[in-house]
């Protein structure tokens, strides 16, 4: 029989160890880790006296902040499921979120107060609902409330459970389908803590600089210090670098997660400005597939002794596979056709590459393995990969039954292997254009078209239905590029086209002025949309 254990005691041994060193830093007030520690143990004593038990579901709506920590770590203490939806992904997933998970508790501001009410949300299993804004609302118990019926009990409050019982669990942002919640168990939660400390060198007393709110709830556990700058976290690529760039400086950061979207913008800024962050160790780039003009600027703003890795995940399995980014320079660089190179899987990741099936695969068989080489779908298995979303339906097309009792998670995405063992990815499965000449992946197609100067970042779209679709390359340029004639662009790309055996049957190009992307990241392109504005252009 395992052992009973809780997430949050991680909090509670560092809380010992270091009680004075800042833990988290937002808007000019500074929590220290016995203070998370000690509010945490608080809310969660005043969530008890509402009701909130062990198994609770409760919904998180709120700003990124001290607050944010305080309650997500309450949650788990209480042995509560803290559920954490993106707003952004909007109104008609937002309810079927909700409305699947059944929520007993809702947690959040004023706005997502007025939100629930509006549209209903919870409305029939959400017991207790807690404003988390400073202006009372009739009917919704005050978060200053719970904090003072916590203060009767002055003790720790962690409710032990069993390592597989759901702690959180997270939507995807549904940017290339409906939002899957993903659960997160305790025994993921402490893996996902392994990995990135052993693979990344993370060493205590480091400082992040969040951007990303959800990777802060790893922090305590890391030993880090957690920094939530003063920028709208639902809109990462709209920052403004000077903000990011002070607050590294202000509070020495040494380790930050960003989007492509959010690192090109800071370094364009770098390179506009001259100005450097040499206290920065470390930055992770992860969310979609970084540009070479992303990094090399990035190497620019950073300094030679900042380490840049490229990471490859999902809200299912995070991380799966890390490369540096020098290394990813000369990769690409050289082979721009070759596609995205994700480096080497994390040590205790399993990764194979599958046949490419649209539909259900049950059960595992080593003949749907594919050759060095040869593309197919990416499966991963490993302690800190999900076994299950919360609507147990979404495993019939996403889980794979192998041996013992963990099921291999399809990842949705295309690579493979090469002769070396590292892994590159070539695009989303969803995504593939299927033409009578056959497949063409987007990645694979879009390497070669990034490296054109004048390109901001192209994709591959395809018009009309499989097996007869017709290729179609939309490019965004480059700020200054219209200056050019777009018609002598498309000329060059169309010859750089020429020079690729699996390039030539592109024959269209389009321009457009900005890509449609993802809530979370702003990085992933929705290729989607895309390729309904496309069709309206050329029919």
């Amino acid at each position: 029989m395992t052992d009973p254990v809780n997430i949050a005691l991680q909090l509670s041994v560092v809380a010992a160890e270091h009680p004075s060193r800042p833990c988290v830093i937002s808007h000019a007030a500074v929590l220290s880790y016995r203070g998370l520690e000690e509010q945490s143990n608080q809310c969660a004593w005043g969530l008890r006296h509402y009701g909130v038990e062990k198994g609770a579901r409760a919904v998180m709506m709120v700003r990124p902040g001290i607050q944010f920590m305080i309650v997500s770590f309450a949650l788990i203490k209480a042995g509560a499921i803290a559920v954490f939806v993106d707003p952004l992904i909007g109104r008609q997933n937002l309810s079927r979120c909700l409305a699947e998970l059944r929520p007993d508790v809702f947690i959040g501001s004023l706005r997502a107060q007025i939100a629930r009410v509006a549209l209903g949300w919870g409305r029939d299993t959400a017991g207790l609902c807690i404003n988390t804004s400073r202006m009372s609302v009739p009917g919704v118990v005050d978060y200053e409330e719970v904090m003072r019926r916590g203060q009767v009990a002055r003790v720790p409050h962690s409710v032990l459970v069993d390592p597989d019982q759901p702690a959180a669990v997270v939507f995807t942002s549904g940017s290339t389908g409906v939002p899957k919640g993903v659960v997160y168990t305790h025994r993921m939660f402490s893996a996902q803590v392994a990995c990135l400390a052993d693979h990344f060198g993370i060493q205590p007393g480091e400082v992040d600089l969040t951007t990303f709110p959800l990777f802060a709830l790893f922090n305590p556990a890391l030993r880090m210090t957690t920094v939530f700058p003063g920028i709208d976290f639902t809109q990462p690529a709209r920052a403004n670098p000077s903000t990011i760039v002070e607050c590294v400086q202000a509070h020495n950061a040494s380790h930050m997660f960003g989007s492509p979207a959010l690192l090109d913008r800071l370094g364009n800024y770098g390179r506009r400005t001259g100005v450097k962050v040499p206290t920065m160790r470390r930055v992770l780039v992860a969310g979609a597939p970084v540009s070479m003009k992303t990094l090399i600027a990035l190497h620019n703003f950073l300094g030679p002794e900042t380490e840049i890795h490229s990471c490859y995940g999902a809200t299912e399995a995070l991380p799966i596979c890390s490369i540096s980014g020098r290394h990813l320079l000369s990769e690409t660089n050289a082979h721009p056709e070759k596609g995205a190179c994700l480096g080497l899987p994390i040590r205790g990741i399993s990764l194979a590459v599958v046949k490419v099936v649209d539909g259900r695969i049950r059960v595992w068989s080593d003949d749907l393995s594919m050759k060095t080489g040869e593309v197919g779908e990416l499966v991963v298995g490993g302690a800190n990969v999900s076994c299950t979303y919360w609507d147990r339906r979404e495993n019939e097309m996403t889980k794979i039954k192998a041996t013992g009792d963990t099921p291999l998670h399809r990842t949705g995405d295309l690579g493979y292997i090469d002769e070396r063992g590292y892994i590159w990815f070539c695009g989303r499965k969803s995504q593939r254009v299927i033409t009578p000449s056959g497949p063409l992946y987007t990645v694979l197609c879009e390497r070669i078209f990034d490296q054109h100067p004048s390109v901001r970042r192209s994709a591959l779209v395809g018009v009309g239905k499989p097996p007869n679709q017709s290729p179609v390359l939309c490019v965004e340029l480059e700020s200054g590029s219209h200056r050019r004639s777009s018609g002598q662009i498309e000329q060059e790309l169309l010859r750089l086209a020429r020079r690729y055996p699996h390039l030539r049957q592109i024959d269209t190009i389009l321009f457009h002025p900005g890509f449609p992307v993802d809530v979370r990241h702003n990085a992933k392109i929705i290729r989607e949309e895309l390729s309904i504005w496309a069709a309206k252009r050329i029919s």
